[in-house]
């Protein structure tokens, strides 16, 4: 294990000083002077291999939300800082991989809120090699980075490599890998709340695809995609689902009739429910079981018509093919837009794919949530 320090942070705000509001709610004043961009833009984009299959595609430009905080994250990491705010000043602790947008995010809402941020990397070869642009750049906004080996980062969550994390930084905040758990989910149902009111049903079947690393975004975004069918519990906005107290049988049963109801709505053409597509961007077929356990601990149940297609994640996390760079190359040329190889090129890539194949009928609506920044320079 090594570490590498980051830019020296800025003082701490004392805790009680004479006429100031507490700590947690000086913390609070600072994130909801972030003003993120919501909701983001929603655009057309005139593609013809879309068009000529009779398919409409737009971008839900989730890379735009704030300037300082990459992709969607802000999404993912807003109730966490909230959280965190609330126990104290404390460093923010979190993991990811040497390319993590995740990590980036961390160190910039860090350097922005004058909280301190620590790193895990998954890799302890990468201590020694020149920093990479992602890392380069959390450790300008004062990250510091600690790397590990990859048999110690699979055990992560596991007591005796957490109590090493502590045992070397003290009491941190501690945000999972990706920013992935209930809180991020719930986060990014605010994403399917906006498409749900942004896309208009007469626009035939909706399809919404977005890549997935951890599946946090999916699992918010299928159920706010879903939020239609439920109750709202009037004191807090949040949908009711399910019942407190609901049965393993009686969820299975839910989960079944729901099933039901997505054949039945699918066999008719209806555009009621969107369905969304995740492309994970690495190899295994773990996610499902993942995504299943966020939403059941953000909302009680499976929520909302999801399905993973692991066909386009070309070869794993942060790897990429030719076929990808010359599919990435080829819509910045037509669109403009530059996309990044570990994440949304492999999504847009996934959707075309199935566009041109037939797998998405004629006449649909195709969402791709931008949830990347333009590539590194």
């Amino acid at each position: 294990m090594s570490s590498v320090p980051g830019r020296p942070q800025p003082p701490p705000h004392p805790d009680h000083a004479p006429g100031s509001r507490p700590a947690a709610d000086r913390a609070g004043a600072r994130i909801d002077a972030l003003r993120p961009a919501l909701p983001s833009p929603l655009q057309t984009v005139a593609d013809a291999r879309f068009a000529r299959r009779g398919v409409r595609l737009l971008l839900k430009r989730d890379d735009l939300i704030h300037p300082d905080l990459p992709g969607n994250k802000w999404r993912k990491l807003e109730l966490n800082l909230r959280a965190a705010a609330a126990t104290g000043p404390r460093p923010l602790l979190t993991f990811g991989g040497a390319y993590s947008n995740h990590l980036r995010a961390t160190a910039a809402a860090g350097r922005l809120l004058g909280l301190a941020t620590i790193g895990v990397v998954r890799g302890d070869e990468l201590a020694d090699r020149p920093l990479n642009p992602v890392l380069a750049r959390c450790v300008a906004d004062g990250m510091r980075l600690h790397f590990l080996t990859r048999s110690a980062y699979r055990r992560k969550a596991e007591p005796e490599v957490r109590e090493a994390l502590r045992a070397r930084f003290g009491d941190c905040y501690v945000i999972p890998e990706g920013g992935s758990n209930a809180l991020a989910a719930t986060g990014c149902r605010t994403l399917g709340r906006e498409l749900r009111a942004a896309l208009d049903p007469a626009d035939g079947p909706h399809v919404v695809g977005v890549a997935c690393g951890t599946g946090g975004t999916l699992a918010g975004l299928a159920a706010g995609l879903a939020d239609h069918r439920q109750p709202a519990d009037p004191a807090t906005g949040l949908t009711i689902d399910p019942p407190a107290g609901q049965t393993a049988e009686q969820t299975i049963e839910q989960t079944a009739e729901q099933t039901a109801e997505r054949a039945t709505e699918r066999a008719a053409g209806s555009g009621a429910r969107p369905r969304a597509i995740g492309f994970p961007v690495l190899r295994g077929d773990f996610l499902a079981a993942e995504i299943l356990a966020l939403q059941t601990e953000a909302f009680g149940a499976r929520v909302g018509d999801w399905e993973l297609d692991g066909r386009f994640h070309c070869g794993g996390y942060a790897r990429t093919t030719p076929e990808l760079d010359a599919f990435a190359a080829d819509f910045a040329d037509r669109h403009g837009l530059a996309l990044d190889r570990v994440y949304v090129a492999k999504l847009l890539y996934g959707l075309t794919s199935l566009v041109e194949a037939g797998a998405i009928a004629g006449g649909s609506t195709v969402t791709a949530v931008i949830t990347g920044p333009a590539p590194a320079p």
